[in-house]
């Protein structure tokens, strides 16, 4: 693990970069096969799931007996485990619809925005070397609550040609309305073009490696909409000599382990945690049943020893993490000057897994620096906002002429006429 003690600023950029492939050969392949699978629809996509994924499947869409069986699968205690996290999911994106409220802005002149769910949306949820069903109950539940006509998941399978059962249990659970066994650019693809198996969608949602996250990005230039550019997984932490070395080193391992290409990085401007951290993630990391991976995603983790706090939340602003964990002893005060950031964890008791799984607020969150620019999943994700507006008689006469001068100094005459043609009736 590389650890930076008192870096200049003009090095800052280098140190906040996230691993990453070639961008222009990851472009490419991307863009190949997205270009085939709306060209060539379930074949290409077939040929795909047979390559990336290692199963011939005669039928994409996951049977109401295969949801049966998956149902069984699932232990009792899980279950109740899935219930408790999806009520508290349920209960934070409901709590942020909001209500009609029309605004009279002149006398006579009437504006509101009428909240309308999407018609079709699409989510994908990993398969990878983790069964991410609590991604499901993060998508799934917000667009169940928005309420969106058609829900469209699509997860991999394994080579048996089965969906984890938890995955598929959830998926019931949140209100999936249809599932396909297809993971990668070919779910991307599939979704985003429509084929003669999967319906297309309007909206596709979900976090993914460099490959998923690049064909959302090339599928937004072709009609489609994302929720945001979410590829692999990664954590900040902020400590300092109150902080306990063990819960600290608990939240780094716990990124670390999503992935290869996931990152952690410890920014402190106490150089005395250093060593105790590096000592309880070796201790820790000894135990782990994901031990190669997470070591490997470790490779490229850091240590950023800063000069002062005002540094430290400069840096943090500037790395704009997907997660924020903050366990100094003025967490609270650093909160309040954090501007770039995709769910923040506050205090020695908050652990990152809690918004992972059953806090309530949602996991699906902008990576690579786009906390910059990006909000994390939320009820508005899955909801689109039409304007309103109702002008009476005395109200265009109030307006109009505002409407006019405006029109004409932009010579649009033709603006200018469809006021000025309502004022001439409405005053003779």
């Amino acid at each position: 693990m590389e650890i930076i003690k008192y870096p200049a600023r003009e090095s800052w950029s280098h140190i906040v970069e996230r691993p990453h492939l070639d961008a222009q050969t990851l472009s490419d392949t991307v863009s190949a096969l997205l270009s085939d699978i709306r060209r060539r629809g379930d074949a290409a996509v077939r040929e795909c799931v047979e390559r990336f994924q290692g199963v011939a499947l005669d039928r994409f869409e996951v049977s109401p007996e295969e949801m049966e069986a998956a149902e069984a699968a699932v232990s009792d205690e899980l279950k109740a485990a899935i219930a408790a996290a999806a009520a508290n999911i349920t209960r934070f994106h409901a709590s942020q619809a909001m209500p009609l409220h029309k605004v009279e802005t002149t006398p006579g002149v009437v504006c509101w925005q009428k909240s309308v769910p999407i018609q079709r949306v699409g989510l994908y949820i990993p398969g990878g070397t983790a069964p991410l069903f609590s991604t499901v109950l993060m998508l799934a539940i917000p667009a169940r609550v928005a309420g969106c006509p058609e829900i469209v998941l699509c997860s991999p399978c394994a080579p048996d040609g089965k969906i984890n059962a938890a995955v598929l249990y959830a998926a019931r659970v949140a209100g999936v309305h249809r599932i396909y066994k297809l993971g990668g650019v070919q779910a991307i693809g599939a979704m985003a073009y429509g084929t003669e198996s999967v319906p297309r969608v309007y909206k596709i949602f979900g976090p993914g490696n460099q490959y998923v996250t690049e064909a959302k990005q090339q599928i937004t230039r072709q009609g489609v909409a994302i929720d945001m550019p979410a590829g692999p997984s990664e954590v900040a932490v902020v400590a300092d000599a109150s902080s306990d070395m063990t819960f600290v080193a608990s939240d780094f391992l716990s990124q670390a382990e999503h992935g290869a290409d996931s990152q952690s990085v410890l920014f402190t401007t106490d150089e005395s945690v250093i060593e105790p951290l590096l000592a309880e993630i070796e201790k820790q990391l000894s135990a782990l049943s994901r031990r190669s991976l997470t070591e490997k995603s470790l490779a490229h983790s850091r240590i950023v020893l800063l000069r002062d706090k005002d540094e430290l939340v400069d840096m943090v602003n500037l790395y704009a993490p997907e997660h924020l964990i903050i366990q100094c002893a003025d967490y609270a005060e650093v909160a309040e000057r954090v501007v770039n950031a995709g769910s923040v964890f506050l205090g020695p008791y908050t652990p990152e897994s809690a918004g992972d799984y059953a806090s309530g607020t949602n996991h699906t969150l902008p990576t690579s620096g786009y906390a910059r620019a990006y909000s994390g999943v939320n009820l508005d994700s899955f909801i689109r906002k039409i304007t309103f507006q109702e002008i009476s008689r005395d109200g265009l006469l109030r307006l109009g002429p505002v409407i006019e001068v405006m029109a004409a100094n932009e010579g649009l005459d033709a603006h200018k006429n469809a006021v000025t043609l309502r004022l001439g009736k409405v005053k003779s």
